[in-house]
């Protein structure tokens, strides 16, 4: 028997996070109702086709590479999860993990899919960059189109379209990358902004502008040919410039600023998944003039890493782009070194099925230069035949160590340590176990000490088997099943139960008192809470409760937590020496209760 008007609480709430719609100046409303319109089968099937599997759908994940679908996506809960990798959410979560967005820019996405714009609440929550930010990317695509208008009416256009004519690009090529040329001069670009002295100031913040020790301001690109970096979203955050003579620098970048942040972008990648959907495979080179060269001989998934060493950010966003990827360096030391930078930061991110290899060009060649000369198709051959981790890994080892086998051993056991896949990593010990004189990788991890890392369940997941606690169950009910608080009468005993974990219960029984929700929106109101994960484990927790019972064993649950309350209070009564007539009065109410009563 639930108890009602036993006593009278009330329960405040206030999100113990500061609240991150109030954080991000969304509100929560908007986001409600957002998650609500977006249909989150019709989003995934337009990046990942969908196949119809009972009342789901499902695929192969996005996010791990496998071979039999063990993805699935929930119509009812407008929720996906995966149970290869784990990766679950709503579509909110589903455009940041797979365009690589944070949440503000996810949450733009989707509403420009729906054609409405993004509400902002006033007051000290408000994103103070976020104007900025805006201004800026309207900045950097007029600054674009001025260079691409500038290639082609120009006074010195001709001595521009002579060098691309020379490189043998064409105007398809041009147009894809929207290449385009920054004019000799102080003012190109700023003069056009002369009478708006705030936008002289944010084409400052952008990098588009240089302010010498004087104050004079000038155009920090001149004479130069214009490639844009965009973002996954097509937006252009920053811009690279080559010089047409002998100048130097050779390629001038633009610096970091509040949208460029090039340790985290890939030069080419917006316009390779313009061309292809799902890529096999992806190039990375070094230069701007090399991807734009590639694709002009038909090579046109190459990318190029902003003038750095590949960072942990790039090889994430490369790895969940393709399948394979293949870094391409110069054959000398510097590049053998720069491979062997990129392998270490690969290590720990390669999932099973990923496959990370190693292309060295002749001496003296650049993917440009190297591909007019032998054409695509055997350049394509010279990437079939590439290095593969391994093979690379133990090369550089014996080269590095020489015979010194205890220093390589030491070496390459620090190395594999790192790596993730169980697969790669027993492949790794088994080939270092051949090269030690060794019988077995089991002999090797005796010897050395290895332990190597589970990929197992975690016994996380394990606990979430069979029915769990009253508590447990009503919970994953509920967040499961929101209806199921549709109206229900508050639930006042809940408060003073001492039990872990029933602060959340009563928070998710005001959240779905009022309101007739799916549990794609109620998880989004825990965006940013401690309670998130819980939360989405609980999603896909097998409760064993059959459809057609749902309400009754919810019911029943708490039912069983009420009567923990009851014999809780029972008890704390019941060893009191002396009552005051209230507490007499809720004893004898109790016992009534206990003993079946009305």
């Amino acid at each position: 028997m639930l108890l009602h008007g036993l006593f009278v609480y009330i329960y405040l709430f206030s999100f113990a996070k500061g609240g991150i719609y109030t954080a991000m100046a969304i509100p929560r409303d908007f986001i409600n109702e957002l998650v609500a319109r977006t249909d989150i089968v019709d989003l995934i099937d337009a990046k990942v086709p969908l196949k119809k599997a009972g009342k789901n759908h499902s695929a192969c994940c996005p996010f791990h590479s496998e071979k039999s679908p063990s993805f699935t996506v929930s119509r009812d809960k407008q929720f996906y999860h995966c149970f290869g990798c784990g990766a679950h959410g709503n579509a909110i979560d589903f455009v940041m993990e797979y365009d690589r967005l944070d949440f503000v820019d996810a949450v733009e996405d989707l509403a420009g899919r729906l054609g409405v714009d993004v509400p902002r609440e006033q007051g000290t929550g408000k994103r103070k960059d976020e104007g900025l930010s805006r201004d800026l990317y309207q900045l950097m695509e007029e600054s674009s189109l001025f260079f691409q208008k500038q290639l082609r009416q120009h006074t010195d256009k001709q001595k521009v379209l002579d060098y691309l004519s020379h490189r043998g690009l064409s105007d398809e090529v041009i147009d894809h990358f929207n290449i385009g040329f920054a004019p000799d001069g102080w003012d190109g670009l700023l003069s056009r902004y002369r009478q708006n002295q705030e936008s002289q100031d944010k084409l400052l913040t952008a990098g588009m502008v240089i302010e010498n020790d004087s104050g004079k301001r000038y155009d920090r690109f001149r004479d130069r040919l214009m490639f844009p970096i965009r973002d996954r979203r097509g937006r252009v955050i920053g811009f690279g410039g080559r010089v047409l003579g002998d100048g130097t620098p050779k390629y001038l970048n633009s610096p970091e600023t509040p949208i460029f942040h090039k340790g985290y972008e890939l030069y080419g990648l917006y316009e390779l998944k313009q061309r292809h959907r799902d890529p096999q495979q992806i190039l990375i080179v070094e230069g701007y003039m090399d991807v734009v060269a590639l694709a002009q001989f038909g090579v046109d998934y190459g990318v190029a890493s902003l003038g750095t060493s590949t960072t942990a950010e790039q090889f994430q966003l490369l790895l969940r782009s393709a399948k394979e990827v293949i870094c391409c360096y110069d054959g000398d030391r510097a590049g053998t070194e720069a491979a062997w930078r990129a392998l270490e930061t690969a290590l720990p991110l390669i999932k099973p099925g990923d496959q990370v290899k190693f292309m060295f060009l002749p001496e003296g060649e650049d993917p440009d230069s190297l591909i007019r000369q032998i054409g695509k198709e055997k350049f394509e051959q010279s990437i079939g035949i590439a290095k593969s981790l391994p093979d690379f890994l133990f090369e550089t080892l014996a080269t590095r160590h020489g015979t010194d086998k205890g220093t390589l051993a030491k070496q390459a056991m620090a190395l594999i340590e790192k790596v993730q896949d169980t697969v790669l990593q027993s492949l790794l010990l088994e080939n270092l176990a051949y090269k030690l004189g060794m019988n077995s990788a089991e002999e090797l991890k005796r010897k050395l000490g290895f332990n190597v890392k589970s990929q197992s369940k975690s016994l996380q997941s394990k606990a979430l088997k069979g029915r769990g606690t009253p508590l447990r169950l009503a919970i994953a009910l509920l967040v499961q099943h929101p209806h199921l608080g549709n109206e229900l009468p508050e639930q006042r005993a809940l408060k003073h139960i001492k039990m872990t974990g029933i602060e959340l219960l009563i928070l998710l029984l005001d959240r779905t008192r009022a309101d007739n929700i799916t549990s794609a929106q109620l998880l989004e109101q825990f965006r940013g809470d401690d309670q998130l994960g819980t939360l989405k484990k609980l999603t896909q927790w097998d409760h064993q409760v059959a459809d057609e019972n749902l309400q009754q064993e919810f019911k029943k649950a708490l039912v069983w937590l009420n009567n923990q309350y009851i014999e809780q209070r029972y008890q704390e009564l019941s060893l009191k020496q002396h009552h005051t007539k209230e507490e007499r009065m809720q004893l004898k109410k109790l016992i009534a209760v206990m003993q079946g009563q009305t």
